[in-house]
């Protein structure tokens, strides 16, 4: 399995089928955070899954690898109450999600955008 391939398996199992097995499955063990309101290793995101409102929803977009970094852009229906269109990065070692980064921001739709432009899905 390519570095692509193993990113996407964890985030549809994270955030898709909300299995929090997968986090011991596809995270390494010293799992290193850089989003400032989680902390690091994967207890926080094993806390947090439950908590998920029963419409939250996660839609994967383009994804790319350069060496072991992959990236991924998102939307999450209703993450804490909005939607959002986020990147996020992650460093594969040893077959397991070590190190992570996102960018994220509020959706807004081509209708109320300046450009008229989605802001996702990205069509290639």
């Amino acid at each position: 399995m390519n570095h692509k391939e193993l990113v996407l398996k964890a985030i549809t199992a994270v955030f898709i089928d909300r299995d929090v097995t997968a986090l011991e499955k596809y995270f390494g063990a010293n799992y290193i955070q850089h989003n400032p309101g989680i902390p690091n290793g994967t207890d926080a995101l094993k806390q947090f899954l439950p908590l998920l409102p029963p419409d939250f929803s996660y839609e994967p977009g383009v994804i790319t690898e350069n060496g072991n970094i992959v990236m991924i852009h998102g939307r999450y229906t209703n993450w804490s109450g909005k939607n959002m269109i986020g990147v996020d990065i992650f460093r594969v070692d040893n077959g397991k999600l070590v190190e992570h980064w996102d960018v994220l921001q509020e959706e807004v739709t081509a209708e109320n955008s300046a450009n008229g432009n989605s802001m996702f899905p990205i069509v290639l």
